[in-house]
């Protein structure tokens, strides 16, 4: 497929996708999301790929949804009220879950909402010391999607998770390396250097041992990733139609602080 939302290449078995609308902190519109799950679908059926090294273009790494232009092909009244919501895992999100390959995020700047979601389907996180992460669903309204209900538990403990979770706060790098979120934090203008080498030395092992490994992590979570996909979905198609995401969407475009009711 042709790229110019997102940016694929390969070198030396290393696929390296960019998300790049800088203009909009990469933030992901309908187009953006087919391309992101059309670049590592594409990476799948390489077998040339032996790793994926995932970033955005400065200065974000990925702001989540677009919300102007989801919200802007539909009717009005639809918009001010609800969304379509299919009951099964984001496609995007099932292409970089569903990659065998080991995937490394290397977060340069913002990763919130979805884009932080995003970082916790790779295996590896890197992040500069701009980076900053926020699970900031709940202050729209709604909930995480699997990366932060799923694999956030995982990776910072199920007490950390919920604090993240329920409080939509902004951590910055030091913190996610101390919660355990990034394996490490490098100055900026090191995150790809280090993300490329990373990934040349995990190229350089045995590419099915390499795989196996992967799928032996994955089967060790225990996790029913497709059944938590639709409970997602059935449960954000009933709050796109509250007033608490409408007030957290229209706050969030008007630059103001939100005022919830719970209905």
């Amino acid at each position: 497929m042709e790229f110019d939302l997102v940016r694929y290449g390969i070198e030396d078995g290393v696929a390296r996708i960019t998300i790049d609308r800088p203009q909009a902190r990469n933030a992901l519109n309908r187009e953006a999301y087919r391309q992101l799950e059309g670049a590592f679908r594409e990476a799948q059926r390489d077998p040339a790929v032996r790793c994926v090294v995932l970033t955005g273009e400065d200065p974000s790494f990925c702001s989540g949804d677009d919300v102007k232009e989801l919200m802007s092909g539909l009717p009005d009244e639809m918009a001010r009220s609800e969304r379509p919501v299919r009951a099964r895992p984001t496609p995007a999100a099932l292409a970089v879950l569903e990659c065998d390959r080991p995937v490394i995020a290397a977060v340069n700047g913002a990763a919130v909402g979805w884009g932080m979601d995003l970082t916790l389907f790779c295996d590896i996180r890197i992040a500069s010391e701009r980076a900053r992460f926020a699970e900031l669903f709940v202050k729209r309204g709604l909930v995480s999607d699997i990366g932060g209900l799923w694999r956030l538990p995982q990776v910072v403990g199920p007490s950390k998770a919920a604090e993240l979770l329920f409080t939509g706060d902004v951590i910055d790098a030091a913190e996610a390396e101390r919660i355990g979120l990034v394996s490490s934090v490098v100055p900026h203008d090191q995150l790809i250097p280090s993300a490329l080498e990373l990934a040349a030395r995990i190229a350089a092992n045995p590419p099915l041992a390499v795989r196996h490994l992967k799928e032996g992590l994955r089967l060790a979570s225990h996790g029913d990733v497709h059944e938590l996909g639709a409970w997602v979905g059935q449960t954000l198609a009933r709050l796109f139609q509250t007033e608490d995401h409408r007030e957290g969407v229209q706050s969030f475009l008007e630059k103001r602080a939100p005022k919830f009711k719970g209905r």
